[in-house]
């Protein structure tokens, strides 16, 4: 085959269109070979595939942009939230209020005393709340929070004192959670949970000796003889080794001065005088030594102690933005994590 003839069957396959079957050639006289009805059918089969598969991802093409349009308009409306708006209840028979107290006290995401405050007053407001149990879930975290969250349990408690209130200790309550527990009217623990460390911790590196090795020398410019207290990269002073105590230990006593406000007689440090050295009990152990009343889950509390089994949910729950900061939070620590066991 010469190329003068390729290029008319080249130019015929070109012109053809495509047509319905069963309709009538054009050009009746025009005679077709075998070979060229072949090549009208395969090219035809081919232009066909080709437009269904376009039209197939043109129509799920529109169905993800649906979908994307979708969930930019969940996140606009989940962002024009009020923030920290609690959840309207309407439970109209008796129930127990359930509130949750999770996580690192002060962990910049949750605002503790916000959430225990406006759940408390939903429940109150609700009128079918027989009694307010708190789920504390929670390692600790900062004694400022943890005072001012104590003290507004404790004013919310003088100002409804027909609705008694609970903490129910699940895995951990330790450290600044307990500081909060002990505003509670009784606490409850399952014995294997992690309870008390009624102590204060403060702490940092020093990198002087590492600086001295490494011939470095450090350049920095205060007003003030305390100034640069807790800088890492400076030594520390028998004075400044003081003012550290000082304040640990101020924050301390105010922390014993609240658990005693709040257990009261049930609490048994004369008996047990390391109950303030910051360890930590188990479940049983700290029964034994008054930090708890006695055991109990939010389901045994609220079915023989407050004798309203149904158990309502106060929580506010998490708009976007927190979930998101929690998630991002969590996956960098555990980054960290690993770059700091391959280092080590």
């Amino acid at each position: 085959m010469n190329i003068q003839t390729a290029y008319k069957k080249a130019h015929h396959i070109m012109q053809y269109r495509i047509h319905r079957e069963g309709d009538a050639p054009k050009t009746p006289s025009s005679a077709s070979t075998p070979v060229d009805n072949w090549e009208r059918n395969t090219l035809r089969e081919v232009l066909l595939a080709a437009y269904k598969e376009q039209r197939r991802a043109r129509i799920w093409r529109n169905i993800w942009r649906g979908v994307a349009v979708l969930i930019f308009l969940s996140l606009i409306f989940g962002f024009a939230e009020e923030e920290g708006k609690t959840t309207s209840i309407h439970a109209r028979s008796e129930h127990t209020a359930v509130i949750d107290l999770t996580g690192e006290i002060g962990n910049d995401i949750d605002d503790q005393v916000q959430i225990l405050r406006d759940s408390m007053e939903a429940a109150y407001e609700n009128g079918n709340a027989k009694a307010i149990i708190i789920r504390a879930n929670s390692p600790g975290g900062s004694p400022v929070v943890s005072n001012t969250a104590f003290n507004e349990v404790r004013r919310l408690k003088a100002e409804h004192k027909d609705i008694p209130v609970y903490l129910v200790a699940e895995d951990m309550c330790a450290s600044g959670c307990y500081y909060i527990a002990a505003a509670a009217d009784k606490i409850y623990a399952d014995p294997s949970s992690i309870v008390g460390s009624i102590g204060v911790i403060g702490g940092g590196f020093d990198f002087t000796g590492l600086m001295d090795k490494a011939g470095v020398k450090r350049r920095l410019k205060t007003a003030g003889s305390n100034k640069g207290m807790g800088d890492p990269f400076t030594p520390e002073t028998p004075a400044q080794t003081q003012i550290w105590e000082t304040m640990l230990g101020d924050i301390h006593q105010e922390f014993i001065k609240a658990v005693k406000l709040g257990r009261g007689a049930r609490l048994k440090d004369k008996q047990y005088p390391d109950v303030f050295s910051g360890r930590i009990y188990t479940g049983k152990e700290a029964k034994q030594v008054g930090l708890i009343d006695d055991f109990g889950s939010i389901y045994s509390v609220a079915r023989d102690v407050v004798k309203a089994p149904e158990l309502v949910n106060y929580t506010p729950q998490d708009d976007f933005s927190k979930m998101l900061s929690r998630r991002f939070g969590a996956e960098v620590k555990a980054k960290v994590k690993e770059t700091l066991s391959e280092i080590w």
